[in-house]
């Protein structure tokens, strides 16, 4: 019986969700939607990410995310949620950590509220149905930046 090792892929390429040193880029998911919240986390950790956290509302992302600092290295966040919308949870993570990493998630339609949120400090946007591709994409190049 052959093993994997027997067959090196040329395509092979490191997971986009390790840091160089290799070890896993950590991860605060924000959304009130259980479906999008899930689907979210089988793409990042589907590329190496490890989601450390998860929150349903704006409120509870903040508390989450200062509860975990320094230990987080992206956020991604709805824009549309109950108790604290995804644009001020934003402004009180940027007022908190003015480096913070935040990728906002939207809906069609939601332009001025991603304008808003790129002007207070996102690091890019994702806009719903979720795309795998897209998302690793944007979630890639908000770490970057």
């Amino acid at each position: 019986m052959k093993s994997k090792g027997d067959f090196p892929s040329l395509n092979e390429k490191d997971p986009e969700g390790l840091k160089p040193d290799g070890s896993a880029y950590r991860v605060l998911v924000v959304d009130d939607s259980i479906f999008i919240a899930k689907q979210l986390g089988q793409i990042l950790t589907s590329a190496g990410f490890e989601v450390v956290a998860g929150a349903s509302d704006g409120q509870e992302g903040v508390e989450k995310y200062k509860e975990l600092y320094p230990n987080i290295d992206l956020v991604t966040m709805d824009i549309t949620m109950p108790r604290l919308d995804g644009v001020s949870a934003l402004k009180k993570i940027i007022e908190f950590d003015k480096d913070a990493c935040v990728v906002m998630i939207s809906a069609l339609g939601k332009n001025d509220l991603v304008k808003d949120s790129l002007m207070v400090g996102a690091r890019n946007y994702i806009v719903k149905p979720l795309d795998r591709a897209k998302v690793l994409e944007r979630v890639v190049t908000a770490l970057k930046r």
